[in-house]
């Protein structure tokens, strides 16, 4: 089959219901936007919530050929903590330090993790006091005055991190620690979040002394940033979540009117763990195909300490409770919107607990998924039809296998993860696509996913059956135009999102949106 997509085969039927009929289907689940609460209990697990993860060949100073730069390397994204207001005073969004977050690898197709990155993090606090009528006493802020160094005199609270590097099983293999390179110290500084211009007046330029040169061991150097950003996922979540409340339905080929659905996460930040590694480092011989995938793990058991103490100096978070026994894993994010618009309702939690070796139990949602029986139902009348072929043979490519002759392994066991083609050259920021693969660009979305990736758009559109109607990949996925009738609808949601969204150099995602945004106010 071609090794790509024509973006001349897709441009049919743009018409005006389609905003409407992704927003069908997302709004009939449970969920509010990519991985943002997405599972019963997880909504109650705010820090160690993954939200987006993003897997893509660097493209920082690639030429028009995708060489040269940082082409050698593979950014992975993992972003957690949904919803962060950027007035978040006087806590803000600290990461969990009795929690563990990873960055899985899978380099040989055999739903195993052969390669984790391990993230762990500890709250500090200085217990910064004011002399207040002669005595000694402790404010109630993170800070006492400007920031702009690395853990300045004024910074009350601060945290630093720790990533581990583990080859194998993650729970059975022995753990590596990954280095600054400029001093080989294994524990690293987290910028604080944007508390505002008063307290931080160049946030970029303090954020960028948070940019690490790494060293991994096994590998040669990468680079790393762990803090608070501006969330790049695009999506018009409350019309959406309010029975389809969509005024005026957008079609792909007029931005102006796609652009007046709302992105509901235009005003929210999110905490990345960011990290560039060689592409060597991660791939298996002379498989370029690697998987990704996103957890987050907490202890088992946890007391609530009914007194808490006085918090010291030397305490770890929070003083309320104490946690012990066996990691045990409640977050778990691969492609965007699986556990959203895939997962039954009653099957999320165990969605996000479980491993990608042990999906075959939830098949069924893949190989006969509602998300297109309720876009039909909902809009029936206007003539969108779901596809008629069972089992999914096309979404099993997409979600499961990867794509014949785009992004699946030689050898490959049937499972949810991210996949990423390590040989397919990176496009050019200024000349990507934003719907990756269907739109020409086989460098983007779901060959790895990049922030400029309309995942959304292209996820509803593939659901409908859009593979089955592009000759050459259809016979490769198992279907053919016929069975897909709305398959060439351009389904979108109306929440647009183009090259202001994110950057086109190292970390790529966008500083955080400040709690305030003058440093006086009027």
């Amino acid at each position: 089959m071609a090794s790509s997509f024509s973006p001349g085969r897709l441009r049919v039927l743009p018409l005006a219901l389609c905003a409407v009929a992704t927003a069908a289907g997302i709004g009939s689940m449970p969920a509010q936007a990519s991985s943002h609460k997405e599972a019963p209990f997880i909504a109650t697990q705010d820090r160690v919530d993954g939200t987006d993860f993003y897997m893509f060949r660097s493209y920082e100073g690639i030429d028009a050929a995708g060489a040269g730069g940082r082409s050698g390397y593979v950014t992975m994204v993992a972003n957690y903590i949904p919803f962060q207001d950027p007035q978040g005073a006087p806590n803000f969004y600290n990461m969990d330090p009795n929690a563990l977050y990873e960055i899985h690898i899978d380099n040989n197709g055999d739903a195993k993790e052969e390669l984790t990155f391990q993230f762990r993090f500890k709250t500090k606090s200085k217990n910064l006091a004011l002399n207040v009528g002669g005595k000694q006493v402790a404010i109630p802020l993170i800070q006492s005055g400007p920031i702009s160094g690395v853990n300045p005199a004024t910074q009350n609270v601060y945290e630093q991190y720790s990533v581990n590097v583990v080859r194998g099983d993650r729970r059975s293999t022995a753990r590596q620690a990954i280095t600054n390179a400029a001093n080989n110290s294994a524990t690293f500084d987290k910028p604080v979040d944007n508390i505002g211009a008063k307290t931080i007046a160049d946030y970029p330029g303090y954020a960028s002394q948070f940019v690490y040169n790494i060293n991994i061991p096994g590998c040669s150097a990468g680079r790393m940033f762990v803090g608070q950003r501006k969330d790049p996922f695009v999506v018009n979540i409350g019309e959406i979540g309010d029975l389809i409340n969509i005024k005026a339905p957008a079609t792909e080929f007029d931005a102006n009117a796609e652009k007046l659905e709302p992105d509901d996460l235009a005003k929210k930040n999110v905490t990345s763990l960011i990290l560039e590694v060689p592409i060597a480092c991660l791939t298996n011989g002379t498989e370029p195909v690697i998987g990704g995938y996103t957890t987050a793990s907490v202890r088992q058991g946890r007391l609530i300490d009914p007194t808490p103490k006085t918090r010291t100096t030397d305490d770890d978070g929070p003083t309320g409770a104490k946690s012990g026994g066996a990691w045990t894993q409640v977050s778990r994010l691969g492609m965007p919107l699986v556990n959203e618009v895939v997962i039954g309702l009653k099957d999320k939690d165990r969605f996000n607990a479980s491993k990608p070796a042990n999906d075959g139990q939830f098949a069924d949602y893949v190989t006969n998924p509602t998300l297109p029986a309720l876009i039909e139902v909902l809009f029936g009348a206007a003539g969108v039809k779901a596809p008629t072929n069972f089992p999914r043979t096309d979404l099993v490519a997409a979600f499961l296998t990867g794509v014949p002759g785009v992004n699946k392994p030689a050898n490959v066991v049937a499972s949810e993860m991210m996949r990423l083609n390590t040989s397919i050259p990176p496009t050019p920021m200024a000349a990507q696509s934003r719907l990756g693969v269907v739109g020409g660009d086989n460098a983007g979305f779901p060959n790895g996913r990049r922030p400029g990736d309309d995942v959304v758009d292209i996820e509803l559109r593939v659901a409908m059956g859009l593979l089955c109607t592009v000759p050459g990949v259809n016979t490769a996925v198992g279907c053919v135009a016929t069975d897909a009738p709305s398959g060439g609808i351009h389904f979108t949601d109306g929440a647009y999102v183009d090259s202001s969204f994110y950057d086109a150099a190292f970390p790529y995602i966008k500083p955080p949106l400040p709690g305030s945004p003058n440093g006086v106010s009027d």
